[in-house]
Parts: C-alpha cells; sequence; structure tokens
C-alpha cells in the first residue's frame, strides 16, 4: 500500500485573505507597504491575531501611538474574524490616488475575550506620510470613532 503525499495548503491570513504569505505577510514582515489604508488596517488586524506588537507600533502614527504595551500576554484574546465595511477612498474616488493624504475605514473585527464574545465596531482613521528613518510614504493608523 502506498502512502500518498499531502499537501498542506498555505495557512489563509487572519484577514480573511487566501495566503498569509501572499497577503499581510510581506507588511508585517517588512518586505512591503500597504499602498492604501484598507491594505494597511487589515494587516494591522493581522497583526494583532499574531501578537506582533513590534508591527502594530511601527505603523501607528507617532502622534496618537501608546506608549504603555499594546498587547497584554494575560488577556486570553482569539481574534475570530474580521468584516471590512467601508473604506472612503471606495466611496470617493481620487483623481489620482498617489496624492491622497487622509482616509478612513470602517470594519467589525469579531474576537473572544477570557471566553466571551465580544466586537469591535470601528472607524479608522490613517494618514498617509513620510517615514523619518527611510522617506518612503507610508499609511500610519492615527485613531478612531464607534458607530453606534
Amino acid at each position: 500500500m502506498s502512502k500518498s503525499k499531502s499537501r498542506s495548503a498555505p495557512a489563509a491570513c487572519p484577514c480573511g485573505g487566501a495566503a498569509l504569505a501572499a497577503c499581510c505577510g510581506p507588511y508585517i514582515d517588512g518586505a512591503a507597504l500597504p499602498a492604501s489604508a484598507e491594505l494597511l488596517m487589515r494587516s494591522r488586524y493581522t497583526a494583532y491575531t499574531l501578537g506582533n506588537e513590534r508591527y502594530l507600533k511601527a505603523t501607528w502614527h507617532a502622534s496618537t501611538r501608546p506608549q504603555e504595551a499594546i498587547i497584554r500576554d494575560d488577556e486570553k484574546l482569539q481574534w475570530l474574524g474580521l468584516e471590512v465595511k467601508s473604506a472612503l477612498r471606495l466611496r470617493q474616488r481620487k483623481a489620482d490616488d498617489a496624492e491622497l493624504r487622509e482616509d478612513f475605514v470602517e470594519f467589525v473585527a469579531r474576537f473572544r475575550v477570557n471566553g466571551r464574545a465580544e466586537r469591535l465596531h470601528e472607524t479608522s482613521r490613517f494618514v498617509r506620510e513620510r517615514d523619518g528613518t527611510d522617506g518612503a510614504l507610508r499609511w500610519f493608523y492615527v485613531d478612531g470613532t464607534f458607530p453606534e
């Protein structure tokens, strides 16, 4: 009896993309920059699911970046899914996205904390500006509001 080799499918990206390596992975690993606020938001969600505080702080605008730890080891948190409700640039087409300096993304992230199901509904604000380290134009998370 011959054994057939089973190929494991690439791990799906937590943000909902097909595979982490082809979706948010390159952003989190520093191999690529998210080209839009929505891609940054998705990669930040993925970083939360992976517990990657370094990426979260690096993509948080310096004016609002928390000094304290973002991820707590003592909190039993399990991320369950992400739904992007809208991205402003999809509603208001700009003539040249290269000139876009601010954008908003509305999403719902579902999670379980200490066994209790929760959801975060946020409209996040992002700005695009030159990074002080290498001068590249990058998107940064600034803050968010919570629709009812």
